[in-house]
């Protein structure tokens, strides 16, 4: 989230709402998971993210704040970010706390999708070509 962040909203190449939507909406859209994923309504099982749209970390294997796989290596290694996310929430737990995982095995819950979604979905509506 911080390097779409950095590149998109801090630099004035899209808006915060065009963000929501890449990092959330369109994603869950595309997996078939909308509504119950990727909006804040009655009824889904939204993740809530506190982001800080000012605080810059530097990406790095040595910086836990921004590593979190079993690698010794980032393709962004060195590179500085701007906005960071803080807490997430999960079905109502923290499970994200000052940036470190706190959450516990089994807090989470599987969301069964669609067969398709987004994009794949709306191209099979489409009429069959007739070129008379």
């Amino acid at each position: 989230m911080s390097l779409i962040f950095h590149h998109g909203v801090s630099r004035g190449r899209f808006s915060l709402n065009r963000f929501v939507e890449l990092t959330s909406t369109g994603p869950a859209k595309i997996f078939g998971l909308f509504p119950k994923k990727g909006t804040i309504a009655v009824g889904s099982d939204a993740d809530i993210v506190i982001f800080d749209p000012e605080r810059q970390e530097t990406i790095s294997v040595h910086n836990q704040a921004t590593h979190h796989m079993n690698i010794d290596y980032s393709a962004y290694e060195g590179m500085t970010v701007k906005g960071f996310t803080e807490t997430v929430l999960s079905r109502g737990k923290v499970i994200v706390d000052k940036g470190n995982y706190v959450g516990r095995p089994g807090d989470g819950a599987f969301v069964k999708r669609g067969p398709y979604g987004g994009a794949h979905a709306a191209s099979r509506r489409r009429e069959p070509y007739d070129p008379a």
